[in-house]
């Protein structure tokens, strides 16, 4: 059995956090559903603004769209990406109906010029819902920004299926949570199905590590073990709720539980395992998301470590050993969400202007080609 067939009989879904057009048409995202057992996939606009930069793969589409008329940045994008999204969702959803709707799925994220605007971000993934209505295993990932936990209620209120993403702190992660369930209420309160609604809450890993060491003392016995803490501790947050009475009222409505999915997963730091963010967050039903390197790596020497349990008091007594340390947790993980925010709305400002150059130059050729002829 192959370190990632024992990953999954752990009761862990493995996902890819990639995609792109390249990916797709050589047939390798197929071999990785096929061949390495990945049932999802995740974007940002960082993976986007990778792929659409580096690559011609989107060139034909390009022109297809322009010379209908298409030329604001933003109209392509989304033209580009949600046909990625498409074929994605296409080739997972085997995976999402032997699951019955519990996996399969590969997430679209809302744009990061939206994450302190409920309304905005609510209004553009009902839109985006509406391009894809044919394909159910489509998730709308939304920042968990005060305005995007708003958006979150609002869009599982109306039977959207949201991944909740940057989430780096215990208070966001029960807001989160929070907010799916009043969504899943108010919509049966409404006398409307829950049934078929899910969510995901993604759970950034890696960089706590990278963010909090940089604070410890190079000797510190705290280095590089406050992220899996941190993980444990939300992992027992969401079991609390899962055996709450409020829970078990919307599952015998037919509800699904938010799955919790832990991004950011590759080793920032070289000194420590390159499997360390897989191998250590071990639970049954969670969702763990990697780039390609970090599934080579597992797929190559991963093994499987204990399963996150219910003692968590080693867990408390990390953290509260790097408060005694002077470092504040609390202000960490916020930075976090907003240099995450910031570096998403880099990525993407990035993007449409290379989408925008790519235009020209493909309406130059164009030019060109006619007066050759």
């Amino acid at each position: 059995m192959t370190p990632l067939d024992r990953l999954k009989r752990a009761g862990v879904s493995i996902w890819l956090d990639d995609l792109s057009r390249e990916l797709l048409e050589t047939g390798r995202f197929a071999d990785l559903v096929e061949e390495s057992g990945v049932t999802g996939a995740t974007s940002n606009p960082t993976i986007f603004a990778n792929a659409i930069t580096g690559s011609r793969c989107y060139d034909d589409q390009l022109r297809t769209l322009i010379d209908r008329g298409v030329l604001d940045s933003q109209t392509l994008f989304f033209e580009l990406a949600l046909e990625d999204v498409r074929q994605a969702a296409l080739a997972l959803r085997p995976a999402y109906d032997e699951s019955h709707g519990q996996d399969g799925f590969v997430s679209f994220e809302c744009t990061p010029d939206l994450a302190e605007d409920a309304e905005a971000t609510t209004m553009q993934a009902l839109d985006v819902c509406r391009r894809l209505e044919d394909l159910p295993n489509v998730l709308i990932k939304v920042a968990a920004t005060s305005a995007g936990i708003d958006a979150i209620q609002e869009l599982t209120a109306g039977g959207v299926r949201v991944n909740v993403t940057l989430l780096f702190s215990q208070r966001r992660h029960q807001q989160a949570i929070d907010a799916y369930l009043n969504g899943l209420e108010r919509r049966a309160d409404a006398g409307k199905s829950i049934k078929g609604v899910s969510s995901v809450a993604s759970f950034f890993v890696s960089r706590i590590d990278a963010i909090v060491d940089e604070q410890l003392d190079s000797d510190s016995p705290l280095r590089g073990r406050i992220a899996i803490a941190n993980a444990e501790l939300v992992y027992a947050r969401q079991q609390r709720t899962l055996d709450g009475p409020r829970w078990r009222q919307l599952a015998m409505r037919g509800a699904s539980p938010q799955r919790l999915l832990w991004a950011s997963t590759a080793t920032k730091d070289p000194a420590y395992s390159d499997t360390r963010y897989v191998q250590e967050l071990i639970a049954p039903d969670a969702i763990n998301t990697m780039p390609q390197s970090t599934l080579e790596a597992f797929a190559d020497h991963g093994d499987i470590g204990r399963s996150l349990g219910a003692d968590i008091a080693p867990a408390k007594h990390l953290l509260n050993e790097l408060s005694d340390d002077g470092i504040d947790f609390a202000a960490v993980t916020d930075r976090l969400e907003k240099q995450g925010i910031a570096a998403f709305n880099e990525s993407y400002r990035k993007l449409l202007d290379c989408i925008t150059s790519r235009v020209s130059e493909l309406q130059a050729g164009s030019v060109n080609a006619e007066v050759a002829r």
